[in-house]
């Protein structure tokens, strides 16, 4: 097997219904980082694309396609840890929507296996908020 960058625990079963939007609903990703690692811009904007493009794969058609048409609205908010990153991913479980976490390969600034953001959508912008809508911007 092929030396991966990074590692992805996917967020959803095959089978699960992931809530999709309609033309009239926004659809947007909000991606979690953490601010406790003290990540380097490069190392924070890497790990956020990671977490975009995986959390992207798992969403449904129809909510794919709508967030990109609609110009892929997307939120970088930050989290304080680890089991913060955890339980958001099992609101996101919960409640039915695409996410991804992401861990470090350990290359550069972390440990590997440090796990440093997930990614929450693309969904309705309703569904996602309730998961990540407390949090503040990175």
């Amino acid at each position: 097997m092929k030396n991966r960058p990074f590692r992805i625990e996917k967020g959803r079963e095959e089978n699960r219904a992931i809530p999709t939007a309609t033309v009239e609903e926004d659809v947007k990703q909000a991606i979690v980082a953490r601010r406790d690692l003290g990540m380097g811009e490069g190392k924070l904007a890497a790990q956020v694309a990671h977490a975009s493009l995986s959390a992207y794969g798992d969403a449904g058609r129809r909510a794919r396609k709508r967030w990109k048409g609609s110009g892929q609205k997307k939120v970088v908010l930050a989290a304080d840890s680890e089991d913060d990153l955890f339980a958001l991913a099992d609101a996101a479980e919960t409640a039915g929507l695409p996410y991804a976490i992401i861990r470090d390969a350990g290359h550069t600034e972390l440990d590997p296996g440090t796990v440093t953001a997930l990614a929450v959508g693309p969904a309705r912008e309703e569904s996602v908020d309730r998961v990540t809508g407390d949090l503040p911007l990175y």
